[in-house]
């Protein structure tokens, strides 16, 4: 059987969003049918909390779903619906803006690190002004799998299938079925996840180089591979990285900021609702 292979590779960017919190936008933005389901990955991580401590004070969302993983750190959600939350290290947020949200996202600390991913997945058209809503996952209800080669897994959402394991996460999703694990390579060891043929499959490195069908990726490169064949992934000196794949929606899609439809008439609705005070 065929090896799915780097169809490209990139490196993020710096910037800040919120209220200056300073990160890197992995991608997201333009040609954004390249990585359909997702729509953006930003990684955030420092020790200084001049580049953290203003936070995401309150903003909206529509038409999508939002998802933080904290690796370190300690951030509190709070949003229009009553929900309150603290996301601690190793947890994750699950928010389903869908017609609308106006959230809040604070750190909870002064000093030390913080560090994390925040990653952006479409919803379709048919579900896009549905109920939103939000659930936190501290880091004990992840299923987090020790595999041969010493090989650890946190399946966060869909299931990993590997050898004869197939373990679900703690979010499944069935449009867009997305898989979200958290792999960590040591030395010397070898991964084969099963993915589905035609599904979009991205994969960031995070820590150390992994090799994916003998090509290189390595810290803070995201690739980007063929959407057929096997996966099997090596690391020579030790790796960390997010597996991020999804069946694409091949639906159009129209952005600002963070409003996320099918049309520019709907993202206009959706400024008007939020200017009146209608959107969520």
């Amino acid at each position: 059987m065929s090896q799915r292979e780097i169809v490209s590779i990139s490196t993020g960017r710096a910037t800040s969003d919120g209220a200056g919190v300073s990160l890197t936008r992995v991608f997201g933005g333009a040609a954004p049918e390249r990585f359909d389901p997702f729509l953006m990955l930003d990684e955030f991580g420092s020790h200084d909390p001049d580049d953290y401590i203003a936070g995401f004070p309150p903003h909206p969302h529509r038409g999508f779903e939002t998802i933080t993983y904290m690796l370190d750190g300690r951030m509190r959600h709070e949003d229009h619906m009553g929900n309150v939350g603290l996301l601690e290290s190793g947890g994750v947020q699950w928010m389903t803006a869908a017609r609308g949200v106006i959230h809040s996202e604070m750190p909870q600390q002064r000093e030390g690190s913080m560090r994390g991913f925040q990653l952006w997945l479409n919803l379709p058209a048919h579900a896009k002004l549905g109920a939103p809503g939000y659930r936190d996952f501290a880091a004990q209800e992840i299923p987090q799998l020790a595999l041969p080669n010493g090989v650890v897994a946190k399946v966060i959402a869909g299931r990993l299938a590997v050898g004869a394991i197939d373990q679900p996460g703690v979010v499944q999703r069935p449009d867009t079925d997305p898989q979200l694990f958290d792999l960590q390579l040591p030395a010397g060891s070898d991964l084969a996840p099963r993915i589905a043929d035609g599904y979009r499959l991205l994969l960031y490195v995070f820590e150390g180089m992994v090799q994916i069908g003998g090509q290189d990726a390595g810290k803070g490169q995201l690739a980007r591979l063929s959407e057929r064949g096997e996966l099997q992934l090596h690391s020579r000196d030790g790796a960390r990285l997010l597996l991020l794949a999804g069946k694409p929606l091949g639906e159009p899609i129209v952005q600002y900021g963070p409003f996320v439809m099918n049309s520019h008439e709907e993202i206009e609705q959706a400024l008007r609702d939020y200017r009146d005070g209608t959107l969520a």
